[in-house]
């Protein structure tokens, strides 16, 4: 997430879904024999589900997913949680989803685990689901992943934050996620391993949860300022949360004397590492994952052949302050390859 909000906040109206939904459901009846798989003679139909419609990761990733289903011949169904943690309304779509007759399902869950009962019953009807971005819990609630490796995207800001330290004794904030969602705890465990430390460890002075918004991000930064004053490094989930924490160090003064690094690469985080507001980020690819996992669904369409296990789309570090033994790649490279 993105980890929106929680990869990282969008919100939409109550109605948007049901239209969203409706409106797809119309366009899959459309045509001359639209039917479930390429062998009824009509277009494959896939649904996309993303946590919200308003996140540019997620209107990346479904940009992909139309541009991909339109090169492949199919018809794609969209749908979409009204906010962040909205597991009711992914609930509602999958169950649209399946009696439209999808030969498959990509998702990026808001509740990783809630989702899985909906998921299996899917699975059970002989309908390929993969997730994109965020793993359920357990992974095997989806036949396959598409997503970033979140625990390398963590290690390699982890890393660079070592490197960029010098030696210097860290105290750190972590700004994370939200309890309970795979993606928060890869990136933050990922960024400990990278570090060289773990949990508990004394440098970490201060933790608190975000949900990937910057408001709550600068809110969580000022309360880590109150409790530990000399923080001077500190990991965001992701960028809007690496804003914030950015507008209270400002605020006190502390904004040249305090490293931040986080995760997303979209492009107004990656503007903010160009300049100088976040020191480096760690860049991943939703318009990949969306166009992999449409394609992956018109194969078993074709051939009966389900993707399985995980394929990773990819992550790259974005600094303009290379630190020595940690790979990365400067800002143009960055927005030449970011998203939003």
């Amino acid at each position: 997430m993105a980890v929106t909000t929680p990869a990282l906040r969008r919100r939409t109206r109550p109605a948007a879904l049901a239209l969203t939904v409706l409106t797809a459901l119309a366009l899959a009846g459309c045509g001359s024999g639209a039917g479930a798989d390429s062998g009824s003679g009509g277009k494959v139909k896939i649904g996309l589900i993303t946590k919200t419609e308003t996140n540019p990761f997620f209107v990346k990733m479904k940009q992909g997913a139309e541009k991909q289903a339109a090169a492949d011949g199919a018809t794609l169904m969209t749908a979409a949680g009204k906010f962040d943690g909205d597991n009711e309304s992914q609930v509602t779509a999958i169950e649209n989803m399946i009696a439209a007759g999808v030969k498959g399902i990509l998702i990026t869950p808001n509740d990783t685990k809630a989702i899985v009962p909906a998921l299996e019953r899917a699975k059970a009807k002989d309908i390929l689901v993969i997730a994109l971005d965020t793993p359920t819990d357990p992974q095997s609630g989806t036949d396959a992943l598409f997503a970033t490796d979140n625990l390398k995207a963590g290690q390699l800001i982890g890393a660079y934050a070592k490197a960029a330290m010098k030696g210097k004794p860290a105290k750190i904030a972590t700004l994370d996620l939200a309890p309970g969602i795979t993606v928060g705890k890869l990136r933050h465990d990922g960024f400990l391993q990278g570090y060289g430390i773990k949990e508990g460890d004394p440098s970490v002075v201060c933790s608190q949860d975000t949900q990937g918004d910057q408001a709550k991000g600068q809110t969580a930064m000022e309360n880590c300022l109150q409790k530990a004053p000399d923080i001077n490094l500190v990991y965001t989930i992701n960028e809007p949360a690496a804003l914030g924490a950015y507008n209270a160090l400002k605020a006190k003064g502390r904004d040249k004397d305090t490293l931040i690094v986080s995760v997303d690469g979209g492009c107004t985080g990656v503007r903010a590492v160009k300049s100088g507001q976040i020191a480096a980020t760690s860049q991943q690819y939703p318009l990949k994952m969306a166009q992999q996992g449409v394609d992956a669904v018109v194969q078993f369409a074709k051939n009966g052949k389900k993707a399985s296990g995980y394929t990773d789309t990819g992550v790259t570090l974005i600094t303009d302050k290379a630190e020595t033994g940690v790979q990365s790649k400067g800002t143009a490279f960055g927005l030449a390859n970011c998203w939003g």
